[in-house]
Formats: structure tokens, C-alpha cells, sequence
């Protein structure tokens, strides 16, 4: 039993990263439909090209001009939701989630600044608390789609794998075939070292319309993990500039670099299995 507990602690800890990684994209876009926000694909109208097409040094410029607004006006809301989404994307968490209480206490019954508010809890690790605040901001009467994935990719993380997997349906229900939501759900499966049916919904979420990169990355991983080296990078790689495939395939390499480590822990499953 305590080799199979530590398998399984060393299996989650492997993947930790991609684990976060769909809390943030479960929560892409909660407020979509304000110009003047976006929790995570937008720039603001002083920029020039989209926040994922720049590169560690833009970013950081974005974030300080985002910030002087910021600070010019802290009860600004779509400062604040601006200013925190670049934080989060410079890694800057508890920064991020310091400008979101402030930004909830100004709107406490916002609905979209809730959903934020979640996603910089979640982004810094603080995932009860996140959950309860998106309970906060959903709606039974209207429930939306985004916060229903967004609930599911902290329930994984918090290992409720069930509950998650019942979120994500729930939001398909509502939005059929929407990508993130198939991505998520494959990430669920994925975490729990089930990964042809993890590949089998990334998949299908990379040949929906919409499918960002993002999804794609989801399926390279679930692919190189279970060995197809090539066939992951080129899936990392596809549809990106020069300098976003080479982050990207460098990224992919770091994970894959630990396939010895996740080799050897389905070695030990499987042995066990046996026995």
C-alpha cells in the first residue's frame, strides 16, 4: 500500500503544472463578452498584438502600463481586471490575487470580478477558498458554462476526480463541443494516468472550431507521455510563430524529460497488477 500511495502522490506531483494549467484555461474568458475586459486573451487598446503572441518582455511592459492605469485609479474595474489577468501571466500570483480583493471589495456581488477573483485564488493556490468563490459567482437560475468548467479543474486539483468529471459534463450541456471544456476533461483523465481516453477528448476538443493553443498543448502532452515523441512536438509546434513553437517544444521537452519517472511509475502498476 505505500508503494502505491507513493506512485500515486509522485504521479500527481509530475503533473502539478498541467494541473494548473487547466484551472487558468477553465477560467479563459468568464467575461468574454466585455470589450473593455478579458480574463486572459484580450490586450487592452494601447497594445498592438494579442497578450499570447508576446513574448516574457512585452509582457512585462504590458503589465507596468497596465499597472500605471492601475494605480491612477484603483477602483477602476477593468483596470483591476486587467492589471491582475497580466500579473497572473507574468507569474506574478499574489500580486494578482492582492489587486482581486481589492477589486472584489469595490464589486462584492459581481458576478465576472467573482470569477477573477477565483481564478487569481486558484492561480496561488488557495483552491478552497476558490471554489467556494465560484459557487459565489454562479447562478442557478443561469448557470454559465465557463464557471461550471472552472469548478471541475479545481475539484481535480483538489483530487475529486468524479465531481470534476460531472462539473465538465454539466458544462458541455450547456455549450456542446466547446473545446475547453473537452480539453479539461481530458486533463481530468490525464491526471489520473488514464491517457487514451485523456488523447481520445483532447482530441476532439483540438478538431472543434475555436481550439486554441492551449488545447493543443494539452494533447501533445497526453501523446508524449505515452511515448510518441515526434508526433507531440509537432502537435506543440503547429500553427504558431517561430519563438511561441520553440517555447512551446521546450516546455513539452521539460515535461518529457520525466517520461523516465512516468514510465517507471506504470511499470509499478502494472507489476503490481500482476502479482
Amino acid at each position: 500500500m505505500t508503494a502505491r500511495r507513493h506512485s500515486s502522490v509522485s504521479t500527481r506531483r509530475l503533473l502539478k503544472g498541467a494541473s494548473l494549467a487547466i484551472i487558468l484555461l477553465a477560467m479563459t474568458g468568464c467575461a468574454s463578452q466585455k470589450k473593455e475586459l478579458t480574463t486572459g486573451s484580450i490586450p487592452p487598446p494601447q497594445f498592438s498584438k494579442p497578450v499570447q503572441s508576446m513574448n516574457s518582455s512585452e509582457l512585462s511592459a504590458a503589465a507596468e502600463s497596465i499597472g500605471k492605469a492601475y494605480e491612477r485609479n484603483p477602483k477602476d474595474r477593468a483596470a483591476g481586471l486587467n492589471y491582475a489577468n497580466m500579473l497572473r501571466m507574468t507569474g506574478r500570483n499574489e500580486q494578482a490575487l492582492a489587486v482581486m480583493q481589492q477589486v472584489a471589495i469595490n464589486f462584492p456581488n459581481d458576478r465576472e470580478v467573482l470569477a477573477a477573483y477565483g481564478k487569481s485564488q486558484a492561480a496561488a493556490g488557495q483552491l478552497e477558498q476558490a471554489l467556494n468563490t465560484i459557487t459565489r459567482a454562479q447562478t442557478p437560475d443561469r448557470p454559465d458554462w465557463r464557471l461550471k468548467s472552472a469548478e471541475g479543474a479545481i475539484l481535480d486539483q483538489l483530487g475529486r476526480a468524479g465531481e470534476a468529471r460531472q462539473r465538465y459534463r454539466d458544462a458541455l450541456d450547456i455549450q456542446p463541443n466547446e473545446p475547453t471544456v473537452l480539453s479539461n476533461l481530458g486533463m481530468s483523465y490525464l491526471l489520473n494516468k488514464d491517457l487514451k481516453t485523456a488523447e481520445t477528448y483532447l482530441r476532439s476538443a483540438v478538431e472543434q472550431p475555436g481550439a486554441n493553443s492551449s488545447v493543443r498543448q494539452n494533447l501533445a502532452l497526453a501523446v508524449g507521455l505515452q511515448g510518441r515523441f515526434q508526433e507531440a512536438e509537432k502537435i506543440a509546434s503547429a500553427e504558431l510563430s517561430p519563438d511561441q513553437a520553440e517555447a512551446n517544444v521546450k516546455y513539452l521537452r521539460s515535461i518529457m524529460a520525466q517520461q523516465n519517472a512516468w514510465q517507471k511509475l506504470s511499470n509499478e502498476d502494472k507489476s503490481k497488477g500482476t502479482n
